[in-house]
């Protein structure tokens, strides 16, 4: 009888450590040792990433993945007026929670120097992604954000997208990304337009190119805004405007100078005209700005996003 119970309690056991985790916690830089065809491979979970894994040219040559012919989708993702095509193959991959069969992606250029697989939160198997910045401190406020994800049309073909919290700035929506690998907060220039109007902004300083995915830079100038940018428990009055990405900041008021000088190339954001599409207006937080924060949690299956921060 005593075997018999010992038995049953070992296969309960058995059981419970079958059970999938349902959480998944990232730490410090967010690198795990994962594997990509079999071969090792440092992979940060960066919750600015696609949801496609986004491996290193260096890695899927050693992989002998198919670098030419005719071999599936390809995938291209804009950073700013710069397009970045990726070639993608289905793989064997880990990404720090076991092996599986899944599309990776890859570019002449890294999505991040220093790691050979950069991911976002959504290629995760566990319902829940924390990414713990540092330790919660008393005070702390949690805002919870709707999560959104812009596949475009791949979507038939899966998640290629990165995660974001949706937020709204003078009654319209607008697309907030979590970028703690990054060291400043900044605006695409529609959402910095916008963020202008409704909290009284000037744009100052000389454009400098800053690095946003891919190594790629565009020109950045400091946005100050006289009404500060209630974003839960964090206020934002100083960020980075990307002067020519999804629209130009032309129409925001220059603090140094009469006239802000507009790029040709680009579509001058107006109350006239062809009305702007909206959808890629973004703000991404850096680490200038998650630096108080504690948390942040991405529930899939609420299909919300949890950001804890202090004052």
């Amino acid at each position: 009888m005593r075997r018999d119970v010992m038995a049953a309690a070992a296969a309960m056991l058995l059981v419970g450590a079958a059970q999938p985790a349902q959480e998944r916690v990232v730490t410090g830089d967010g690198v795990v040792e994962g594997r990509i065809a079999g071969l090792p491979a440092r992979t940060r979970i960066d919750p600015a990433a696609p949801a496609m894994p986004l491996i290193d040219l260096t890695l899927a040559e050693r992989a002998g993945l198919k670098l030419t012919g005719k071999w599936g989708i390809s995938i291209g993702y804009k950073v700013g007026t710069v397009g970045v095509m990726t070639r993608t193959q289905v793989v064997e991959a880990d990404l720090g929670a076991g092996p599986g069969k899944r599309r990776v992606g890859w570019a002449n250029r890294p999505f991040a120097p220093g790691v050979d697989v950069s991911v976002g939160p959504g290629a995760l198997p566990e319902p829940i992604v924390r990414f713990q910045l540092h330790a919660p401190r008393p005070g702390e406020a949690t805002t919870i954000f709707k999560a959104i994800h812009d596949t475009g049309p791949f979507g038939l073909f899966g998640d290629f997208s990165a995660t974001f919290a949706r937020i709204d700035v003078g009654g319209a929506p607008m697309r907030l990304r979590f970028d703690p690998y990054h060291p400043r907060t900044l605006a695409t220039a529609g959402a910095a337009v916008r963020l202008a109007q409704a909290y009284d902004g000037a744009l100052s300083g000389e454009a400098r190119p800053t690095e946003i995915f891919f190594g790629v830079e565009r020109p950045v100038r400091d946005l100050t805004l006289r009404h500060a940018f209630a974003l839960g428990a964090l206020s934002i009055d100083r960020l980075g405007a990307r002067t020519a990405d999804f629209g130009t900041t032309g129409t925001i008021r220059d603090g140094d100078a009469p006239v802000a000088a507009a790029d040709p190339d680009e579509i001058v954001v107006t109350a006239k005209g062809k009305k702007r599409d909206m959808r890629r207006d973004t703000l991404s937080l850096g680490a200038d700005q998650l630096r108080h924060c504690s948390s942040i949690v991405f529930d899939k299956k609420a299909q919300v996003i949890r950001l804890s921060c202090g004052g």
